[in-house]
């Protein structure tokens, strides 16, 4: 006997069952899905009768059904809406710009192309606008200044007027071009490239939340990128004390103290040249302990050095492995190619063992620069928060593709990196609700599909089946900032 069964769940709702039995027992049960209203338990059992005489044909030839039921296209709404509260939790709405939403929600979804997001929209559900409408919103964003509401949005977000701390760091991004041009300029390349390239500024707060992002021209040093951007932003928003954390890129004598007559307070990595004279003399009485700490006095800064034994095995890990890289190249197996602790003459290679012997003295040390007047291990707990830049730009140019190869005019270039900028808000603020990558956040939700289903010619909304694991996160969010 085989007939269809209602049954109620434990979150309140209606499974509706096909089933099976043979002498009073149940060998066969097919869930169609359950149902939360009257309308969805309507549809689910339509389309169990519909399953269950296709089953029956040949037992019941004279059972006929004139019910039709067909899915005309299934969209990923759990997904899509989800990012739409996100879009406005955050603050972007206030741009009333449905294109440029778009454009930012397709990013997180799957980067690519302006005009190819259109199809990833389309996969979405969502209606689909038209290319025109595409550029247009790019040239708005630009001419209307998207970025300064966006980088409002964000401080307002954070309660940006309790900052104190700033992270900073810049990053490369190439274009795929042979002609360099006012803005696109070959320069350092943080990928060893030789394309044309942009330099961009990324400012984040301690959890790695952008909050402002600036470009450069690809051949501007990254050390005369910190200032402009640090001064624009605290006069934008009235910010009285701030410290910067930078990685050592940035240091230089001219920029430390050009950060200190402005008023600013600094945490820098120190490039290490040499053992420095502190260190040198602790080698020289005894074997260094694990997170010891040294400290230089200077007029108006101080450098805090410490020794960390797990960094100086994963350091001299690093020179064994460059050194067997070098022997390779000496032995003829492999070319040269940037290839460290090697010296090339004219006639001969060999391995440069001073260089060799500095880099192991300098294992497991490390330095930072700071005119604040704070503990030696907060100075470090501080700048070791700049991974949180690390893990935004890592987000940016892999999850988010940064990289603006499809466009040439600056304009575009600008409103590409908002749209980013916009993700990129969107998608921190996600993983640090949820405590999981945006990436993985996309992988779960859009497979989860809703459907547009019609029966005997009326259309009705399917809603999918939630995965317990997926409602936890989505509660996550709904409990969030």
């Amino acid at each position: 006997m085989t007939y269809i069964r209602k049954v109620k769940t434990a979150s309140g709702g209606t499974a509706v069952q096909i089933v099976r039995k043979q002498k009073g027992k149940i060998v066969d049960l097919i869930h169609i899905g359950s149902a939360h209203n009257d309308e969805e338990l309507q549809i689910l059992l339509s389309i169990a009768t519909k399953k269950l005489h296709a089953n029956q044909f040949e037992l019941f030839p004279e059972v006929s059904s004139t019910l039709k039921v067909s899915v005309r296209k299934t969209y990923s709404g759990l997904l899509w809406e989800t990012l739409l509260k996100e879009y406005e939790k955050v603050g972007f709405t206030m741009l009333e710009d449905d294109v440029f939403r778009a454009l930012c929600l397709a990013r997180i979804v799957e980067p690519t192309s302006k005009i190819d997001s259109l199809r990833v929209l389309a996969d979405m559900g969502i209606e689909t606008v038209g290319r025109n409408k595409v550029y247009r919103c790019l040239a708005k964003a630009a001419e209307q200044e998207y970025r300064e509401t966006i980088s409002q949005a964000c401080f307002d977000y954070i309660h940006g007027e309790t900052l104190n701390v700033l992270l900073y760091d810049v990053t490369s991004l190439y274009f795929e071009v042979q002609k360099e041009d006012e803005f696109r300029k070959p320069g350092l390349s943080k990928e060893r490239r030789l394309e044309p390239q942009i330099i961009i500024g990324l400012l984040v707060d301690k959890n790695g939340f952008p909050l402002g992002l600036q470009s450069f021209e690809g051949n501007k040093a990254e050390t005369k990128t910190i200032l402009p951007i640090i001064k624009q932003f605290q006069a934008k928003h009235h910010l009285n004390k701030i410290t910067v954390v930078a990685d050592a890129a940035m240091l230089s004598t001219s920029n430390l103290n050009a950060l200190s007559e402005a008023g600013y307070s600094y945490i820098v990595g120190s490039r290490l040249n040499k053992v420095p004279y502190a260190l040198a003399e602790c080698h020289q009485t005894a074997e260094m302990k694990d997170q010891e700490i040294v400290v230089e006095e200077y007029e108006s800064y101080r450098i805090v050095y410490q020794y960390r034994s797990q960094r100086a095995a994963l350091d001299l890990r690093n020179i064994e492995k460059q050194i067997e890289k070098a022997k390779k190249v000496i032995e003829g197996k492999t070319s040269a190619n940037r290839t460290k602790f090697l010296t090339i003459d004219t006639n001969s290679k060999r391995l440069n063992h001073e260089l060799i012997q500095k880099a192991r003295s300098l294992a497991g040390i490390k330095g930072y620069v700071t005119n604040l007047d704070i503990p030696n291990e907060e100075v470090i707990a501080c700048y070791h928060q700049l991974f949180q830049v690390e893990a935004a730009f890592r987000m940016a140019k892999s999850d988010l593709k940064a990289r603006p190869i499809y466009h040439r005019k600056r304009d575009s270039i600008e409103a590409h990196l908002t749209i980013v900028m916009a993700a990129l808000a969107i998608g921190k603020n996600i993983e640090v609700q949820t405590g999981i990558s945006i990436k993985q956040f996309v992988k779960l939700l859009r497979p989860i599909r809703s459907g547009v289903i019609t029966i005997n010619g009326n259309e009705t909304i399917a809603e999918p089946e939630t995965p317990e694991s997926v409602k936890d996160i989505l509660k996550k969010l709904s409990s969030g900032h």
